[in-house]
């Protein structure tokens, strides 16, 4: 198989990182999520929680960021709020795991940081189950019936507010994806193996 790499954008209780890191496991592959923030955790000395922070505040805008990567490369980082030293970073440590080999990426625009590469699956995962959204929101993170709802808008609110202010796109515009999955409708592993076709196709 050629080099291939595949990002993936979700709605909040979709199932996208499970689909995610099971195909990652299927192909062979890396699989970066959470491993994205704890790699930039490592190398700013600043926590998880409140890189997470940042990325729920972000709002620069397309031409803000071009600007914020401009001035880093010039060394004026200094310069930059910490919401677009966070996003530089993410940036700079998907492009570095990307060189070495095929992978699966979680959120963090992604696609923009490895817009140069020929082999990308450009993935957004929906949900069109409401029910089977809210169930796995209740299972797997332990979030309280009555409470679902507004947890799923913060984080969703949050998803699209970030990936606007760092690319000048709508998040939920499926104009930017190659691919659009519904869980709700194909279920966990129906995307799952949609997915592992395209990335055994040369």
């Amino acid at each position: 198989m050629s080099k291939k790499w595949i990002t993936v954008e979700r709605e909040y209780g979709s199932g996208g990182t499970e689909i995610g890191r099971k195909v990652a496991e299927l192909a062979g592959v890396p699989f970066y999520g959470r491993e994205i923030l704890e790699k930039v955790s490592e190398l700013s000395g600043v926590d998880i929680d409140r890189i997470e922070d940042y990325e729920e505040t972000a709002t620069g805008g397309l031409a803000y960021s071009m600007l914020a990567m401009s001035q880093s490369v010039s060394g004026t980082e200094d310069m930059l709020s910490p919401q677009d030293k966070v996003y530089i970073q993410e940036q700079r440590v998907i492009m570095e795991l990307a060189r070495k080999e095929s992978a699966v990426f979680l959120g963090h625009c992604a696609a923009e940081a490895i817009e140069d590469k020929e082999n990308i699956i450009r993935v957004f995962i929906r949900c069109s189950d409401a029910k089977a959204k809210k169930d796995r929101i209740i299972k797997e993170y332990g979030i309280a019936p009555g409470k679902v709802d507004s947890v799923r808008r913060k984080f969703d609110k949050k998803r699209a507010n970030y990936y606007v202010a760092n690319t000048g796109k709508r998040w939920d515009d499926f104009l930017n994806y190659d691919v659009v999955l519904d869980s709700g409708r194909l279920g966990i592993d129906g995307c799952v193996k949609a997915l592992e076709r395209l990335l055994e196709k040369d």
